[in-house]
């Protein structure tokens, strides 16, 4: 990251209500799923997006998988098109299902999620991130996840896009396991801490012991009738600096209001300001 713009990016899912449909995943097929409509009709196309983004001043995109309607070559090859053109870098392509960690479903899991990383390479992604697992994070499920992991990093050697994985789900809920899961994959696999997955009195602590290893972050700002919680957001945003955080931040909005570019805006000037500090 060379300036404070290039670290600056927005995820599909800070613009779910805009974009409307999803697309939501059935993990026994690669098709993409029947359009769900429960964020409504929608304003904008993902084919769209990159345009809008760049109007708005964002150069930077996650793009969650069901946003996508057709992993066909030809939508694929229109979408990458669209980003080149909008002078858009797809940072990462978020998989947004799957838990390698199952006992009985990660190897089936696994096996789907190497599909999606197919798509992350058609698309030019930067990144793709992988559930690292959704289980409960004893040894043996961990090491499981370690195992997916690397046969994933195997599938994927000589590719552009790079693999991460989020403090996410109760595998990953304090960094112990974050921890242990990198330390044994070697390198293979990134990180993208994200700093609204984890709550309670040590909450920075932890964002901050993880930050030091973070490849990209996930910076969700929580909302209080409209205003961001500057306490929170700037506790948060201290934590990945301190830690050494040299990335991109990610802005993440999830709210009713102030409305998703609003909100966005909101949470960049903020950003913005931090790092300018």
């Amino acid at each position: 990251m060379t300036t404070i713009a290039d670290r600056i990016a927005v995820s599909t899912w800070s613009l779910h209500r805009i974009l409307g449909s999803i697309y939501p995943h059935d993990l026994t097929t690669n098709a993409i799923g029947p359009e769900d409509q429960r964020y409504g009709d929608g304003e904008e196309s993902l084919l769209g997006l990159p345009s809008v983004l760049a109007n708005h001043g964002y150069h930077r995109l996650e793009l969650v998988s069901f946003h996508l309607r057709s992993r066909d070559s030809v939508y694929l090859g229109e979408l990458r098109d669209q980003l080149k053109v909008s002078g858009v870098t797809l940072q990462t392509l978020l998989i947004d299902a799957g838990d390698i960690s199952h006992p009985e479903h990660g190897a089936r899991d696994t096996k789907w999620i190497a599909g999606w990383l197919e798509v992350a390479n058609e698309l030019g992604a930067e990144n793709a991130r992988v559930i690292a697992g959704k289980q409960k994070p004893t040894r043996d499920a961990l090491d499981r996840s370690v195992k997916a992991l690397t046969t994933l990093a195997d599938g994927n050697v000589g590719s552009k896009v790079r693999l991460v994985t989020e403090n996410w789900f109760d595998l990953l809920a304090e960094p112990a396991h974050v921890h242990y899961l990198l330390d044994k994959l070697d390198g293979r696999v990134g990180l993208l801490a994200d700093m609204g997955n984890w709550t309670g009195p040590e909450k920075y602590a932890d964002l901050q012991s993880i930050f030091g290893r973070a490849e990209l972050c996930h910076a969700k700002a929580s909302f209080i009738d409209g205003d961001l919680d500057e306490a929170d957001y700037g506790l948060c945003i201290a934590a990945a600096e301190e830690a050494g955080y040299k990335g991109p931040y990610t802005l993440i909005f999830d709210s009713e209001v102030p409305g998703e570019w609003h909100g966005l805006a909101a949470e960049r000037d903020f950003v913005t300001t931090r790092l300018e500090a």
